[in-house]
């Protein structure tokens, strides 16, 4: 199903994450636990969530040698997560010890480039020019591909030419979700709801602009409404 939405619980503690997923309540089926979240109260948030009836996309961006992720992997379907992340710049042996511990419903899916960065940012990391960042995401998302991982994180702008590239079945996680007018924070490259569902997007991932609205049920209904527009008119 295209366009689900992924409500990220980037929270401090875990009583305040569980407080905003309750606060939601139906309506909020799938959450992300990042970073920050999963530092300050690591895997127990992850089964409360589970415990709730809810999916999980656990999203700490592996990035080790092979047999490191393999493990980190294996731990993170044992704890039953729906979606997890590795670095597709690890490389294709890294991604292909992360396939090998994937089960149908745990996803690996590999990180393309940042929504935070820009050509600049990516042509400093990797020391050398790179044309375009949909050139360079779609090399990267080949790369993934070619290793086995079940899809992509990348922006929306890239999303047409990877899914040219590697095809309808690749999942594509699209983070920098925002209302018309809403605050870009520290994303580079951002979407709509509405476009990033009507271009294709499976998954996307909405964090502040649910999280800090005044009413976050209200804003989740609107983003539902505005994905449901364009899928189902």
């Amino acid at each position: 199903m295209k366009g689900q939405i992924i409500v990220a619980l980037d929270t401090r503690s875990a009583a305040e994450a569980l407080h905003l997923v309750d606060l939601l309540g139906h309506a909020g089926e799938y959450f992300k636990v990042g970073h920050q979240l999963f530092t300050a109260e690591g895997p127990e948030v992850v089964r409360a969530l589970k415990s709730r009836g809810k999916r999980v996309f656990l999203d700490l961006k592996y990035f080790d040698i092979p047999n490191t992720v393999r493990h980190a992997v294996e731990s993170a379907v044992g704890l039953g997560v729906d979606l997890c992340t590795v670095h597709v710049s690890g490389g294709t042996e890294m991604m292909a010890a992360a396939a090998d511990q994937a089960r149908a419903d745990t996803l690996v899916v590999g990180v393309t480039v940042l929504t935070s960065m820009t050509v600049g940012d990516v042509e400093s990391v990797w020391g050398r020019e790179i044309g375009t960042l949909s050139e360079e995401a779609v090399r990267l998302a080949t790369m993934a591909s070619d290793a086995g991982l079940a899809g992509v994180v990348c922006s929306f702008p890239e999303v047409e030419a990877i899914r040219s590239a590697v095809g309808e079945d690749f999942r594509i996680v699209t983070p920098g979700i925002r209302f018309t007018g809403g605050d870009a924070h520290d994303q580079a490259r951002v979407a709509t709801p509405a476009a990033a569902a009507a271009g294709g997007c499976d998954y996307l991932v909405i964090g502040r602009a649910i999280t800090g609205a005044d009413d976050p049920a209200a804003a989740l209904r609107l983003a539902q409404k505005e994905i449901s527009g364009v899928l189902d008119p």
